[in-house]
């Protein structure tokens, strides 16, 4: 289990984050309530994207999903959507099918720093555009134990997305 946590740790908390940069959409993964919301409409506030699309995989009537969903703001629109699968490759598809109807050619993708490396992977599978990843950012006092988890989890997921294949 070392291995994995020297490996785990190199490639899924230490992963390539992207230059900031202004896109189409930015673009908030479903996930633990650890800011990445708030991230993803600052983000926008600071002129970023005029678009910010959170994924909403959470309780119809989650009142804070209902508050950042009713957010309006002349300076950029919020769009919630319930990914179908309830996974990275829902958020992914609907990244796509969003990103066709406007014409994006260009997302952020907004996750857990650890989780990126697997959604950079399936996004690339199902959407042709630029795809800039940002972690949010904070710092996880997880134990040992839950890393080697959360490595674990990442690792099969990688596994799982290769035999889905491209979308």
């Amino acid at each position: 289990m070392a291995g994995l946590g020297g490996v785990g740790y190199f490639l899924y908390s230490k992963s390539r984050v992207d230059p900031m940069r202004p896109v189409d959409a930015i673009i908030v993964l479903g996930g633990d309530r650890d800011g990445r919301e708030e991230y993803g409409i600052e983000l926008a506030r600071d002129g970023l994207s005029t678009n910010v699309v959170l994924s909403n995989p959470y309780w119809k009537r989650d009142p804070k999903m209902a508050e950042f969903c009713a957010i309006q703001d002349p300076r950029f629109t919020v769009t919630c959507v319930r990914p179908q699968p309830s996974t990275t490759r829902g958020e992914a598809l609907f990244t796509r099918e969003l990103a066709a109807q406007h014409g994006w050619t260009s997302v952020m993708v907004i996750s857990w720093r650890y989780h990126l490396p697997r959604a950079r992977y399936i996004f690339s599978q199902c959407f042709d555009g630029e795809i800039v990843m940002r972690p949010v950012p904070r710092d996880y006092a997880f134990s040992v134990a839950h890393w080697e988890y959360i490595y674990l989890y990442q690792t099969f997921g990688f596994v799982k997305a290769f035999f889905q294949g491209r979308s």
